[in-house]
């Protein structure tokens, strides 16, 4: 039988044989069939267990009738808002709207709502009184319990409630989901659906939980920070499949939300089992007209190696999604998928990426981990290495070997994450001679995020002396393989923990790498990450001691354009910020300077700078006017995009 997407009105239903679906699947993305995109997995996955899914993408949910495209479904109706948080997707960190949308026709905005889960679960209940509803996806994974809402400045209840489901499918959900429609076809009420890991369920009573831990109630948390903070690092404790309790949070009298543990982690064959399925590998062709998913353009022609990280940054929610624990597929899988790309009719020879979360990850951190699970109080790279890693390239290595070597392909490239503090811990620099000589075309991205060790520590990244050594190794490994190439670092501004001085300290890094980065992330607050508690907090859940936070969008701003100081767009506030910082010696002329005074006699705070300067030098106090003679005087512009280039 040829492969087809599944059906996305009830006409292709029928054409099937069809008169009724299984599971009707509401989501916020287009219909793109690819293993990049939940939906697809989910959807495809339970189409292998016999199941019969019907796809309703990106519904005008100011229609009842949207929803109504298959009738009802014999056992339920499927909710995720997609590939991204929707509130992510639709805002900037500054709450200012977005223009453009990845993940819907042609990158139009607007073709889903804000909140997306809440707003297709009300409508669906609108409509189907009775139905079973289950969502997942990551927008309701990270707010499955009692959250901080950025965009609203506020503690949410769990999306349970709000969304009108009965069920959230929480993580990577390929187990609970099968899991859920295997108990509604053998006739279990979806409100006696309480023993399905990776589920959270509502409950008037805790009979039927057991051994569970009690979390602060919603209206405690909503009322203390402290407690929040509490509630959240017992959460966070509890993300362990093989270590986790049942939490129990309590809203009102004979109201609960209950988590179950989480899903175990896939074997190798689940995997290869779920990234073999019949995907499509594109976008619905009914799309081919509007422009198509800008988002597949670079999934397309790229492999999945695993899933899960052991990196632990506390600014990332793969803790809460994925899980520390790695699982990947193996050679045999991802070696036959590329040789289905090979044959594809616009497949130029290049691989765009084989990876994950990190891509140089092809191993639990440690083997204890599938049989104990990971630590609870302890991270595997941070604050340094565990004596237990395991650190081994080969495997990754001889993967890349086989698929360069594939008839037609051209070229393999890495371009997912790579952990340069994992990659220093391997004594053999055989991978790294790899990566410099084949995988990467001129420029590798890591994501040193700082350098200041404070900022670092609350980070959960290795200090910057680590970072350094890997620029070294870096820069001797190209000339070994005699290649001229850079390393473009990602920097993130305005992190709890970084006050305007950790800030100029960056900008400072940044002048001496000589060069403006062209990335710069403005830390987001988003559910379910250790940054996020303690930016709404104050507090360091894992320690419970006072961070500064950077919260007024002036601030954040200052912070951000600190690091491109070379734009002059950003001079009004690079300015103000030195001023706030007490580092006006960094306006000026001298080769250490970030910006140059703009009129020196009107500028106050500039003179009276120099004026105390020269006079601890005993010298008579003078202004240096900006004319053309001070010209040898001034740091040339540079326009070398790249850091670190070789010598």
């Amino acid at each position: 039988m040829n492969k087809q997407f599944l059906p996305v009105s009830k006409k292709e239903m029928k054409s099937r044989g069809w008169n009724q679906v299984d599971f009707v699947y509401v989501i916020g993305d287009a219909y793109v069939d690819h293993h990049s995109f939940g939906p697809a997995i989910i959807s495809r996955v339970l189409e292998s267990y016999g199941y019969r899914v019907g796809i309703i993408a990106q519904p005008d949910w100011k229609k009842d009738d949207s929803i109504t495209v298959f009738g009802e479904p014999r056992l339920g109706f499927l909710i995720s808002a997609g590939n991204m948080d929707t509130m992510v997707n639709h805002y900037t960190v500054t709450k200012k709207h977005r223009r453009e949308d990845a993940y819907s026709p042609g990158g139009q905005m607007g073709k889903r709502p804000d909140r997306a889960c809440i707003v297709y679960g009300n409508l669906i209940r609108k409509t189907y009184k009775h139905t079973p509803i289950i969502i997942g996806g990551i927008e309701a994974s990270l707010r499955r319990l009692a959250h901080y809402d950025y965009w609203s400045n506020s503690v949410k209840r769990s999306i349970l409630l709000d969304s009108g489901a009965d069920l959230i499918s929480y993580g990577m959900g390929e187990k609970s989901i099968v899991e859920i429609a295997d108990a509604l076809n053998s006739g279990i009420d979806v409100k006696d659906i309480q023993f399905v890991r990776g589920t959270v369920f509502k409950a008037k009573n805790l009979d039927a939980v057991y051994e569970y831990e009690m979390l602060p109630d919603y209206e405690t948390i909503k009322a203390s920070k402290t407690r929040f903070a509490e509630s959240f690092y017992m959460q966070y404790c509890n993300t362990d499949p093989f270590t986790a309790k049942p939490l129990v949070e309590k809203y009102k009298e004979k109201e609960y939300i209950v988590q179950n543990p989480p899903a175990y982690p896939l074997t190798q064959q689940e995997m290869d089992d779920v990234y073999e399925l019949p995907y499509m590998g594109t976008y619905h062709p009914m799309y081919e007209s509007m422009g198509g998913i800008p988002a597949i353009k670079e999934l397309k022609f790229s492999l999945t190696s695993n899933r899960g990280c052991f990196g632990g940054c506390n600014f990332c929610a793969l803790t809460f999604h994925q899980g520390r624990i790695v699982q990947t597929r193996s050679h045999k899988s991802i070696i036959d998928e590329a040789k289905k790309l090979v044959n594809e009719p616009d497949f130029k020879g290049y691989i765009n990426d084989v990876g994950g979360p990190t891509a140089n990850f092809r191993f639990p951190a440690c083997k204890k981990q599938l049989k104990h699970g990971v630590c609870k109080n302890k991270q595997c790279l941070f604050p340094k290495p565990c004596d237990n890693l395991t650190v081994d390239h080969q495997d990754y290595l001889k993967l890349l070997d086989s698929l360069k070597k594939l008839p037609g392909v051209k070229k393999v490239f890495i371009r997912s994450g790579i952990r340069f503090d994992y990659l220093m811990q391997d004594k053999n620099d055989a991978f790294l001679k790899a990566l410099c000589k084949d995988h990467i075309s001129g420029q590798l991205r890591v994501a040193p995020e700082h350098i200041s060790n404070n900022v670092l520590s609350l980070m959960g990244k290795p200090r910057n002396e680590v970072y350094e050594a890997f620029i070294k190794k870096y820069k001797k490994v190209n000339s070994l393989v005699k290649k001229e190439q850079y390393v473009v670092p990602y920097l993130m501004s305005s992190h709890p923990g970084s006050t305007l001085k950790e800030a100029v300290e960056l900008a400072e890094y940044v002048r001496d790498m000589g060069y403006m980065p062209e990335q710069v992330q403005d830390f987001y607050p988003t559910p379910g990450t250790i940054s996020t508690c303690m930016y709404y907090t104050g507090l360091n859940p894992k320690t419970m001691e006072p961070v500064y936070v950077p919260r007024s969008f002036k601030e954040k701003a200052m912070q951000r354009a600190l690091i491109q100081y070379r734009n002059p767009d950003n001079y009004d506030l690079v300015l103000e910020a030195l001023k706030a910082a007490h580092r006006m010696d960094l306006v000026g002329f001298g080769p250490n300077c970030l910006i140059r005074p703009r009129k020196m006699s009107q500028d106050k705070s500039f003179t009276a700078h120099k004026s105390q300067k020269q006079n601890r030098n005993g010298r008579k106090p003078s202004v240096q006017k900006n004319t053309n003679n001070n010209a040898k005087s001034r740091p040339k512009k540079k326009t070398i995009r790249n850091t670190h280039k070789k010598k």
